[in-house]
């Protein structure tokens, strides 16, 4: 059922060998046939960040599950809807498997907002903020978080219609702030 494989490299490579692993449905829906991919992806924006630091593999597949719910597919691809968010969910759950198998109690708080949030923004038909949860939630585990970004997911909870600008507006001021300390600054994961 494989599509013909390309050639994947670094984490990607990673990931298409886990999923191979797990064996079943996934292993046999899995490719290494990907889409193209910028740098403002949540998982490599996720991965790019000082916390992500050494463990960049681990950080960059956390968001595959989303992809599965909600399109597009990368790595696991099937048009049964049903059947994609099933897979979707057992990714959902081996990202955070190995968020706490390296310890990283925050980024697992993070991913869990990420996917009711992007899920509430998906039921509301708002891509807008479905973007804008990925984007910041990424940012919030590869940069850490604080305060105004707790402040704009709640935002999002409440169905502010300022919600998506709140998290973009956070999420840039959060990657120039610490952006500039990454040179300097050790990673502040566990």
């Amino acid at each position: 059922m494989s599509a013909a494989p390309t050639h994947a490299s670094g984490a990607m490579a990673t990931f298409v060998a886990a999923l191979r692993a797990e064996g079943g449905t996934i292993a046999e829906l899995t490719t290494d046939q990907r889409l193209a991919s910028g740098p403002s992806e949540p998982a490599r924006l996720a991965a790019s960040g000082p916390r992500a630091q050494g463990l960049e593999a681990e950080y960059e597949l956390l968001f595959e599950g989303c992809r599965l719910h909600y399109g597009p597919q990368r790595v696991v691809r099937t048009a049964d809807h049903d059947l994609a968010l099933l897979l979707g969910d057992q990714l959902y759950a081996m990202g955070l498997a190995r968020l706490a198998r390296i310890g990283d109690l925050e980024a697992i708080g993070e991913l869990a907002d990420v996917i009711s949030l992007v899920a509430q923004a998906h039921v509301a038909r708002d891509r807008e903020l479905a973007d804008a949860v990925w984007n910041a939630g990424a940012v919030a585990i590869g940069w850490g978080t604080d305060v105004r970004h707790a402040e704009a997911k709640e935002l999002v909870r409440t169905g502010d219609p300022g919600a998506a600008a709140a998290l973009r507006i956070v999420a840039a001021e959060r990657r120039v702030k610490n952006g500039q300390d990454r040179r300097t600054a050790s990673p502040t994961r566990p």
